[in-house]
C-alpha cells in the first residue's frame, strides 16, 4: 500500500491542508473535491493512483482541514478559491498536471485551465459540470432563487441542505446498495460544515454559484481550442448533476470518453475500483501522449 502523507502549506497567509502520495518525479494528478466534502473523499483513491502518479489533494479554503476564515475576513468567491489552489500549486512546485474535478472542484478546475491552459495535461470529471444540461431542477431551484435574492427566508432550505440527513442523502441516493457507503462520510462532512461561522461560508458560495455558469461559454471555448483529453466518469443516478452533463462534453470534445456508472453523486464511495481502473487506463494513455 502506498503511503499517504498529510501536510499543510501556507498560501497567502492561510493554511492549506493536503494529502500527498507517490513519487514527486512522476506525472502529477491534482484532485479537487466538491461540497460539502474535502480531500477526505479521496482517502481510498489516492493509494490506488500513487504507484504510478504523484497525487495531491488539497482542501479548498472553508472546507476540510484548511483554514476557514469567517465571511467578514475572507471574500468567498470561486475566483478566490481558485487563487488559493493556484498559490498552493506554486508553493508545492507543481507545474503541469492532470486534474480530477468533482462538484465544486469543477468550477475551480475550469478557472485553473482558463488561466493556464498549457499546464493542464488531461481532465477527469466525476459529476463535475460544465454545461447547463447537467443541472437537475429539483435540486437547484432553491439555490437559483437564493442567489437572485439572498433573503433569510430563501436561505432556510439551503441551510437545511447542509443538515446531517441531507448530506447523507447526497452520499447514498442513487447507490444500488447504500450499505456500502460508510457513515464516516456524511458525519465527517456535517461535523466540519457545522463549525461556528461555516454555514455562512457555504451560503456565500451558494450565492456565488451563478458566476460558474456565466463562465461556461469560455470553458467550452477552451475545450474546443485545446481539445484537452477528458474522461467524464459519472454516477448516472445523481440527482444533483445528471448524466446529461456528462454527455454534453462530447459536443466540444468529440474524443471525450464518457462512462456512466451505476452510482450517485459521490461515486467513489460505491464504485471506487471501477473509477480507479478507468482513470489509470485513461491517464496512462493520455499522459504518455502529452
Amino acid at each position: 500500500m502506498n503511503v499517504v502523507h498529510h501536510r499543510t502549506l501556507s498560501v497567502g497567509g492561510r493554511t492549506v491542508f493536503y494529502r500527498e502520495a507517490g513519487d514527486p518525479a512522476a506525472p502529477s494528478v491534482v484532485l479537487l473535491h466538491g461540497t460539502p466534502a474535502s480531500s477526505f473523499m479521496f482517502r481510498e483513491l489516492i493509494p490506488l493512483l500513487a504507484d504510478r502518479y504523484h497525487v495531491v489533494a488539497p482542501d479548498l479554503l472553508g472546507f476540510g482541514y484548511s483554514d476557514a476564515p469567517p465571511v467578514a475576513e475572507f471574500d468567498y468567491t470561486f475566483d478566490s478559491l481558485t487563487d488559493a489552489v493556484e498559490g498552493f500549486l506554486h508553493a508545492a512546485g507543481i507545474q503541469r498536471f492532470a486534474l480530477y474535478v468533482q462538484d465544486y472542484g469543477a468550477p475551480v478546475g475550469w478557472r485553473l485551465a482558463l488561466r493556464h491552459a498549457s499546464r493542464v495535461r488531461a481532465i477527469v470529471t466525476q459529476n463535475g459540470n460544465a454545461y447547463t444540461e447537467g443541472f437537475v431542477d429539483s435540486f437547484w431551484k432553491p439555490l437559483w432563487e437564493y442567489a437572485a435574492d439572498p433573503t433569510e427566508e430563501r436561505a432556510a432550505p439551503l441551510r437545511g441542505a447542509l443538515s446531517l440527513e441531507s448530506i447523507k442523502w447526497q452520499y447514498t441516493h442513487g447507490v444500488p446498495d447504500p450499505s456500502v457507503v460508510s457513515p464516516d462520510t456524511w458525519i465527517h462532512d456535517h461535523m466540519l460544515v457545522s463549525r461556528p461561522g461555516n454555514l455562512d461560508v457555504q451560503l456565500k458560495l451558494f450565492q456565488e454559484y451563478p458566476t460558474n455558469v456565466a463562465q461556461y461559454p469560455a470553458v467550452q471555448e477552451y475545450f474546443r481550442t485545446s481539445q484537452v483529453p477528458l474522461l467524464a466518469v459519472w454516477g448516472r443516478n445523481d440527482e444533483i448533476f445528471g448524466p446529461d452533463g456528462a454527455r454534453a462534453f462530447t459536443r466540444d470534445l468529440p474524443d471525450a470518453e464518457v462512462r456512466l456508472l451505476d452510482g450517485g453523486h459521490f461515486l467513489l464511495e460505491s464504485e471506487l475500483t471501477a473509477v480507479a481502473e478507468l482513470m489509470t487506463d485513461f491517464l496512462d494513455r493520455t499522459l504518455s501522449r502529452t
